[in-house]
């Protein structure tokens, strides 16, 4: 399976088409981004550790029946995935308050949050990615309707559930995490886009130490050797 004509570049991926009009490769970067993207760097070896990480997560939640774009990871920074139409909703799914969440709402920063709390935002980085409920959600016709709006909120719980318990295993705390949907070419709602520390905050359990790209927005250093303990934890290879 070959690139052919790049279809879309983001802040931490390239897409591109190939000669299945049903598959799509990622190209996986190494530019780190913040704050919507008023914060820019680079790190040689952070795409292909976004893409293993994101490979072994996708194969485990596919495993428990949760429906993703995945395909196969082709090499280090590259993977093939279904092509699917992007529902322009990020979901976000918190277990812990903070950033965001803390400073907007003045809820202590660290605190364990009484339920799973998702939230939707507009993916559009012209507005700034605001947020959104589910009125916003028909209005702007991102949904079919509020059935749909109902079921990525249940996917988001199921897939928070999967990967808390994933993570806890080997001595992560799976504080929040942004996930995107698509439609795959049936219509069916699957999991698209990444699964890695780029979009997903995770403390070490013992210490508290950000295990995520907190260590590049707060400029605490040392990320890509977070990422790699990161990998070497869900592959089970750390000391």
């Amino acid at each position: 399976m070959e690139k052919r004509s790049l279809v879309y570049e983001g802040k931490a991926k390239k897409i591109w088409s190939t000669d299945d009009e049903n598959l799509y490769i990622s190209e996986f970067k190494d530019d780190l981004t913040a704050f919507n993207g008023e914060k820019k760097s680079s790190e040689a070896g952070k795409g292909a550790l976004n893409n293993k990480i994101s490979t072994e997560l996708f194969k485990y939640l596919s495993n428990k029946g949760i429906p993703t774009h995945f395909v196969k990871m082709l090499d280090d920074n590259h993977m093939l995935h279904k092509k699917a139409d992007v529902i322009l909703i990020e979901v976000i799914v918190r277990n812990i308050a903070t950033g965001s969440l803390s400073r907007n709402l003045g809820i202590e920063d660290g605190k364990v949050l009484p339920f799973t709390l998702v939230e939707f935002d507009y993916k559009n980085d012209e507005l700034g990615d605001p947020k959104l409920n589910d009125q916003h959600c028909l209005i702007l016709e991102l949904v079919k309707d509020a059935s749909e709006l109902e079921y990525i909120r249940y996917m988001a719980r199921r897939i928070n559930d999967l990967l808390k318990a994933f993570y806890a295993e080997r001595g992560l705390t799976l504080v929040d995490f942004k996930l995107e949907f698509g439609r795959d070419a049936d219509g069916n709602i699957i999991l698209i886009d990444e699964l890695s520390p780029d979009n997903f905050r995770l403390w070490d359990s013992e210490s508290g130490e950000s295990m995520d790209k907190d260590r590049f927005r707060k400029g605490l250093g040392g990320l890509k050797v977070a990422y790699e303990e990161v990998l070497n934890r869900i592959l089970g290879t750390n000391n």
